[in-house]
């Protein structure tokens, strides 16, 4: 009736028997078997490798059997074994698939200096579909942070965090929106003379800054430009195509008389009343709202007098590049052996700066064991020197299963992080990586050193090293997380119809047709890079893929993304879609007009 009590402190595996000695026997005789792989579970082995065959193997393993073994096995894991090479269907690329299953291989384990006879033989994370991915990244990406910033031209691309009110009202005063002449309109048809007639022109105010204006008389009219406030006892201002000169100065120089040639003048006509276009007090924007580059948010800001505004903090972005085959790009030597240019950080750097994010280059870490890329990684965290520190990371290569894709152990091992999926059902990007990683943050100020801070969590995406996927993956995963970060979709907009939808995050979608058949993948979601088009002729969107005959959208063509505006969303199926078929596509850039 007695059971033993297992735990584990620190790496050490604690077991607890009963005080009988016939007790003690009974239980340390059921589990001795079960012991070798507790503790290499204690160790840190990763268990969903060890787990990958099932219950029935581990017994099979230990050498013993339970009546629950013949139930039906775990299969979870049994799925997708395809290779991690995104390779085309066509063209003569045949997709890597393994001819094996998990029960058959060796035990394995992430640890990086276990050395390649003891590396995972099959990646242990499940497959993601993307949706799964995409909830994943929203749900560990954390809140915005609120700065409060100078109103600039700096404030452009980021989002509002509070609603802004009017400090001012616009115009500040009775002001004329023509050039004209300010003048008393009568406010009935016999409350006085009529402004038609002969006037003599008693001042002239321009739109500038001036000093107390004289109240103008009845019976004469002051000359007046756009913008300039009307002097007091003016109602209204008349137009100058609606007069004439009738005298000059002795000087010549200056106007003496003028003549309304119009009757008709209403009082207020011609003139915006005092915050007739911003009312003090007034919201003129509200949180979640956007300051786009055409201008209006700052101008509404500007114009109340609004010197400070409360915002959500932009995220920095640091982009690591790893791989000893990998040299800069503007290397000057000529490439020996099996070197590369590293093309994927300065595509990355520049994507991310057009989208207005704050960046920090990170260069290029070394497959080394001995801790290069940890200490990239922790550089990038913290900052070194003049570099900021980054919010995110975004690293390339290294998530495949070569023994020197270390990211993943170095993550999980060096880093205490937490790899929230290793893959993803779609192609290009198969093995792209999210993970997050505790960070505490530098003491502020040495008053606050005491103070013992909070962990904070710090985003790391590691997209594949093929070009095409890192840029494939940026914009599907890494850009909603981003635009979280920031803020956008902080508030719900109102359409007309009166029903609050939600401001998505991420590329925007958009339906296409397709200007001519596609072939599709058989199991993964494949995201095609198109040009899209519309069409003068009947105003639709028309997609045409980047990938040249012979050659196709493999993951490591370079040029597959070099024009293209448009991630085509082709779901899963045999054979391929047909000219004409309309599908969804995440639109990268701008539209391109019909020839």
């Amino acid at each position: 009736m007695s059971r033993p009590v297992a735990g584990v402190r620190d790496k050490t595996l604690l077991i607890t028997l009963p005080g009988s000695p016939k007790g003690a026997k009974e239980n340390l005789e059921a589990i001795i078997k079960l012991l070798p792989h507790a503790c290499s579970q204690a160790a840190g082995a990763n268990s969903r490798a060890q787990h990958a065959g099932g219950v029935k193997k581990l017994e099979a393993e230990a050498g013993v059997s339970s009546s629950a073994s013949a139930s039906k096995p775990d299969d979870h894991h049994h799925h997708h074994h395809h290779g991690h090479h995104d390779h085309s269907h066509a063209h003569g690329h045949v997709v890597p698939r393994a001819h094996t299953s998990p029960s058959e291989r060796p035990p394995q384990s992430n640890d990086p200096n276990a050395g390649p006879t003891r590396r995972y033989r099959e990646s242990p994370y499940p497959m993601l579909s993307v949706d799964e991915a995409l909830q994943l990244i929203s749900q560990h990406t954390p809140d915005p942070a609120i700065i409060e910033v100078p109103v600039t031209t700096a404030l452009v691309g980021s989002v509002i965090a509070e609603d802004v009110y009017a400090g001012e009202a616009v115009p500040a005063y009775r002001a004329s929106i023509v050039d004209g002449y300010a003048v008393i309109a009568p406010e009935t048809a016999d409350a006085g003379p009529s402004t038609k007639g002969i006037f003599p022109v008693a001042s002239i105010t321009h739109a500038n800054e001036g000093g107390t204006l004289a109240p103008l008389e009845r019976g004469t009219i002051a000359r007046i430009t756009t913008g300039a406030p009307l002097p007091p006892n003016a109602n209204a201002v008349v137009m100058v195509e609606d007069t004439i000169l009738a005298t000059t100065t002795p000087d010549g120089q200056e106007e003496a008389t003028v003549e309304i040639l119009t009757g008709e003048i209403k009082p207020r006509e011609n003139v915006r009343e005092p915050g007739s276009d911003i009312a003090l007090g007034s919201r003129i924007l509200q949180k979640g709202d956007v300051i786009t580059s055409v201008g209006g948010e700052i101008g509404l800001l500007a114009a109340t007098g609004t010197r400070t505004v409360r915002v959500y903090k932009k995220p920095c972005i640091g982009v690591l590049s790893t791989g000893d085959e990998l040299v800069e790009h503007d290397d000057p030597r000529p490439l020996q052996g099996g070197q590369i240019r590293d093309s994927n950080r300065p595509s990355l750097l520049s994507c991310l700066t057009s989208w207005g994010f704050p960046v920090v280059d990170l260069g290029i870490a070394r497959d080394t064991p001995a801790g290069e890329l940890e200490q990239s990684l922790r550089d990038g965290l913290r900052g070194i020197g003049p570099k900021s520190s980054a919010d995110v990371i975004i690293t390339t290569g290294g998530v495949s299963m070569g023994e020197l894709d270390l990211l993943k152990p170095t993550i999980e091992r060096s880093l205490g992080g937490t790899i929230h999926f290793g893959r993803v059902a779609m192609k290009p990007g198969k093995p792209t990586t999210f993970a997050t990683i505790p960070f505490k943050p530098t003491s502020a100020s040495p008053s606050s050193s005491a103070v013992q801070q909070e962990r904070e969590s710090k985003l790391i995406f590691s997209l594949p090293g093929n070009p095409a996927s890192a840029l494939v993956t940026l914009n599907l995963f890494v850009l909603p997380s981003l635009h979280k970060l920031m803020g956008m979709g902080q508030r719900q907009q109102q359409p007309s119809a009166g029903t609050a939808v939600s401001v998505p995050l991420g590329l925007p979608l958009v339906s296409v047709t397709l200007a001519h058949p596609f072939p599709v993948d058989a199991k993964r979601t494949e995201y095609h890079r198109a040009v899209v088009t519309a069409s003068r002729t009947d105003g639709r969107l028309y997609a045409m893929s980047t990938g040249l005959e012979g050659v196709g959208q493999r993951s490591s063509r370079v040029g597959s993304l070099a024009s293209a505006n448009a991630l085509l969303v082709l779901r899963p199926g045999g054979g391929k879609m047909d000219k004409g078929a309309l599908v969804e596509a995440l639109m990268l850039g701008t539209l391109v007009a019909e020839d």
